[in-house]
């Protein structure tokens, strides 16, 4: 089977490629740094002749709300039409559990946006939401810095190691096509300042955490059930506290 990662070497598509080529695909890695550009349609048409799956992480380079919109519109709208004209039989998009819950957000209306141009496309589709990577604990504190101090509302979130998506993401890649979104988590729910100053602490970094119910997060105010998953998701098997033992300090 061929199978084309858009996104194919960042966090995610990196491991997703990997893993899918350990199981004997044919697996492209598709990004702008290897000739396949989803704005400019540099390379597409090419990359998807004989694709029986794409499988779609890419992200957008910046998060301000009108180019994150633009971001996802544009690189949906040509991905698809590419799609369709090559033949493809299943569409995978990673999205954010929660997304529909935060309009306020412009990334997470950005990601609704992609989500609804999938949906209605016609081609066969599954839509992977997941909770937030542990991995974006450091992106996420640098968010709520100001000055000394840090600010991040003490919501719940049930955040997931990179590895246990990326695992998710293959297997369903592999499989019939939902037509619906499936939901993956980390194994238990911690509140987001709980969160980033148990990463803190456990990198010998002296600063506090406040928690402040009216702190933003990515433009929006939370609560417990903004970015938890619903009834019954997918649950990774990586502990919050067993991928700090193993996770690298970056300099």
């Amino acid at each position: 089977m061929k199978i084309v990662v858009i996104g194919g070497t960042g966090l995610i598509g990196s491991n997703v490629v990997n893993r899918l080529r350990q199981a004997g695909h044919s697996v492209l890695a598709a990004s702008p740094n290897s000739g396949v550009n989803t704005i400019t349609r540099e390379g597409l048409a090419q990359a998807l002749v004989g694709a029986d799956v794409v499988v779609d992480v890419a992200n957008a380079p910046d998060f301000s709300d009108k180019a994150v919109l633009e971001f996802f519109e544009t690189s949906g709208r040509n991905l698809l039409a590419a799609e369709k004209v090559a033949g493809v039989r299943h569409h995978l998009a990673l999205s954010v559990v929660g997304a529909d819950r935060l309009p306020d957000s412009g990334y997470l209306r950005a990601k609704i946006a992609q989500e609804n141009l999938i949906k209605s496309s016609g081609i066969p589709f599954t839509i992977l939401r997941s909770t937030q990577f542990f991995e974006f604990a450091d992106g996420i504190i640098k968010t709520a810095t100001d000055g000394d101090g840090i600010r991040l509302s003490p919501a719940l979130l049930q955040p997931i190691a990179a590895n246990d998506a990326a695992a998710a993401l293959a297997e369903l890649a592999l499989g019939k096509p939902v037509n619906g979104t499936v939901e993956i988590a980390g194994p238990k729910p911690i509140p987001l300042d709980k969160f980033a100053g148990t990463f803190l602490a456990a990198r010998n970094d002296p600063r506090k955490v406040t928690a402040d119910t009216h702190a933003r997060y990515f433009g929006t105010e939370i609560d417990d059930k903004s970015l938890t998953p619903g009834a019954a998701p997918r649950l990774g098997t990586t502990s919050f506290e067993d991928w700090l033992k193993q996770a690298p300090v970056a300099h």
